[in-house]
């Protein structure tokens, strides 16, 4: 399974770098607000710089809602760099625009999906990634690992192509529940990823190692 950090923050996205887990990055425009500063370099730019550090897939999403808008955004966005995988709403514009683009080689994230039906069209689209949202359909009392089984599930069934990666995970439980229905990338902030390390016996264990060390060695 592979990690993609869900921030625009270039700390934390150097720091997961570091660790050596990350396999890419995932942006929305809410995420590039929260980072953005007046004066700031472009976007454009912050997407590149990403790119450039990652060395792995970095979804840059369209704010385009028309089909001809989709793909002139589209087409710039993937120009940029190699790395780039050009992100879509799963609407019916959406589904047409995955559909061009994998015609053209261009990599695309289908995003804001929901229910198998969904999944299920982009993936016949010819989608690289599908992302099913699992911590918005927790809340409003749905399950989202459950969604994350049945897309999996049916991908195999008919040998799709389309990786799953689950989208809006929130906890470290999130990564092990995906992990365990098979989801092919978990998307989600650093901390969850860096809670995969916390375990209070590995805490207790070094420190007693530690502790009988310096009683031989001083």
């Amino acid at each position: 399974m592979k990690f993609f950090i869900d921030t625009a923050n270039m700390d934390d996205i150097r720091e997961a770098y570091e660790i050596g887990v990350l396999d890419g990055v995932i942006t929305n425009p809410s995420l590039m607000a929260k980072e953005w500063i007046k004066g700031k370099e472009n976007q454009h730019q912050h997407y590149i710089d990403t790119c450039n550090l990652v060395k792995g897939d970095v979804s840059a999403e369209v704010i385009a809602t028309t089909y001809d808008e989709m793909i002139a955004e589209g087409k710039e966005l993937a120009a940029m760099n190699p790395y780039i995988v050009v992100k879509l709403p799963c609407t019916q514009e959406g589904i047409r625009a995955v559909k061009y683009f994998s015609g053209e080689g261009i990599c695309t994230n289908c995003t804001l999906v929901f229910s198998l039906g969904q999944a299920l069209l982009a993936a016949k689209a010819g989608a690289t990634y599908v992302s099913p949202f699992v911590g918005r359909l927790d809340d409003i009392s749905s399950d989202g690992v459950g969604l994350v089984a049945g897309i999996v599930d049916i991908y195999r069934i008919y040998n799709y192509k389309t990786k799953v990666l689950a989208a809006s995970v929130r906890t470290t439980q999130h990564i092990i529940q995906c992990a365990e229905v098979g989801s092919d990338v978990v998307i989600c902030p650093l901390a969850p990823i860096k809670g995969l390390l916390k375990h209070p016996l590995t805490d207790s264990g070094l420190a007693t190692f530690l502790a009988d060390y310096h009683k031989v060695n001083g």
